[in-house]
């Protein structure tokens, strides 16, 4: 499991940036959504369960890369990995 904190995320792009750094996607990772799921379909490997803190707050600061995040990863578990657990406390 691995957790991350998005209390301190205010746009998307910290959040790519959080994401980025959080989950090793490589140093060419293009910085937005159709990015981010090539990377966690293909270019690393995303552990089994993902836990993010402060979620109400990155719904208020950054509402969009939120609803885009949740449905990747929502996505990503109903299409490859059945078994992933993405937790928004």
């Amino acid at each position: 499991m691995i957790t991350i904190d998005v209390s301190k995320v205010t746009d998307e792009r910290a959040l790519h940036l959080l994401l980025k750094r959080e989950l090793g996607f490589p140093d060419f990772y293009g910085m937005n959504w159709d990015a981010f799921w090539d990377a966690i379909t293909g270019l690393v490997g995303v552990p089994d369960h993902v836990r993010f803190l402060s979620w109400d707050q990155l719904t208020a600061g950054a509402p969009r890369g939120a609803a885009m995040l949740r449905r990747a990863l929502d996505d990503y578990q109903a299409m490859y990995r059945p078994e992933f657990v993405a937790e928004y406390a």
